[in-house]
């Protein structure tokens, strides 16, 4: 059984764990972060940063930095004139990506002679709304999804605070802003994107229930799914051939990128002893069906452990060659923490590898 946590009836719009997973941070309201302390199997509120003032359209971002048992914000001018949007940790953390409607992604650094935070712009050629992000682990590469419907990724390389990257897949010349790779293979707003942990291949989600694969090793090659469910909103590589996908179904799901390069359906994973699977179900009909019963089920018994819309997913134990465990938080103010082991006890047939 996955392990659920309740934070009441706020959407949880998304969630961070420390490193060693004793405190949680979540944000349920948009303008707030609460942090969570681990207290025997329950989380306890420890405190409330308050900085960011005006829900929905805040066009700054702030470095938190714990002094003594306090919280200390450091002010980062971002220098855009909409929403922001999105906001992902490089994964050496010497630097962010804060993703806006204003068309780009800020990259911010530290500038030690200065002592402030500053930001560079990725902008050509993005013509919309920035919406999700992923580092690739040399820490260079940043991939990023749009209302454009478009996947892309850039050179976040900063020379003034790394060394001169190394050659890969994407490609060899990285200048900062330099676009490695672009595809609109979809037909609605990408929601989420994720590099694999060799970084080799990149997944992204749609809104029109899509699913997609790049992969650079096999010169860029692309590989699409249109699925009959209801629209995905974030992605996860939990390993090099396994792909979780989470959205409006309540449900993770399961996809196989095989060394063939085949991109297939694998199964949901929310599934309870003798539930039957609902891949033959189409969107309309889901959403038909919540139209007249506020739910998706045609007996209205949601069957699955969350209650509406998953918004995100994140890595919580192993890392995406070999992920132990992940998280999922969304609309209905539960977090979830899912066992790959036990999803695969629990679901007839199903290995993920």
């Amino acid at each position: 059984m996955p392990e659920v946590h309740s934070f009441g009836l706020e959407p949880i719009s998304c969630h961070a764990f420390n490193g060693n997973r004793t405190q949680l941070a979540i944000s349920p309201n948009n303008h707030e972060v609460h942090i969570y302390n681990k207290v025997g199997s329950k989380w306890e509120c420890n405190q409330v940063l308050r900085e960011v003032g005006r829900t929905f359209h805040d066009r700054n971002a702030y470095v938190w930095v714990l002094q003594g048992n306090e919280w200390k914000p450091t002010l980062v001018i971002l220098r855009i004139n909409r929403a922001a949007t999105c906001v992902k940790w490089s994964p050496t953390e010497n630097k962010f990506a804060v993703s806006s409607g204003a068309r780009l992604i800020s990259v911010c650094y530290f500038e030690v002679e200065n002592d402030w935070w500053v930001s560079k712009h990725i902008k050509k050629p993005i013509r919309s709304t920035v919406t999700c992000l992923d580092w690739h682990p040399n820490n260079i590469l940043l991939a990023c999804g749009s209302t454009d419907f478009k996947a892309r990724v850039f050179s976040a390389y900063i020379k003034e605070v790394e060394p001169k990257p190394s050659s890969t897949p994407w490609g060899s010349k990285m200048p900062f802003g330099y676009m490695m790779f672009e595809n609109g293979g979809g037909g609605g707003w990408v929601h989420g994107v994720s590099f694999t942990e060799s970084g080799d291949k990149l997944a992204w989600v749609s809104h029109d229930s899509s699913v997609h694969v790049a992969s650079a090793a096999q010169g860029m090659a692309v590989v699409s799914v249109k699925t009959e469910f209801l629209p995905f909103m974030d992605c996860l590589w939990v390993t090099n051939n396994s792909l979780v996908v989470v959205g409006y179904d309540c449900s993770p799901s399961l996809f196989s990128h095989d060394d063939q390069g085949r991109l297939s359906f694998s199964s949901k994973l929310d599934v309870k002893a003798g539930q039957q699977q609902k891949g033959n179900v189409s969107a309309m009909r889901m959403f038909q069906t919540l139209d007249k019963r506020a739910t998706t089920e045609a007996n209205e018994e949601q069957t699955t452990v969350h209650q509406n819309t998953i918004t995100q997913l994140s890595l919580y134990g192993g890392n995406k060659a070999s992920a132990a465990k992940f998280s999922t938080s969304g609309v209905d103010g539960k977090l979830v923490i899912w066992d790959i082991k036990s999803l695969e006890s629990a679901v007839a047939g199903l290995r993920i590898k």
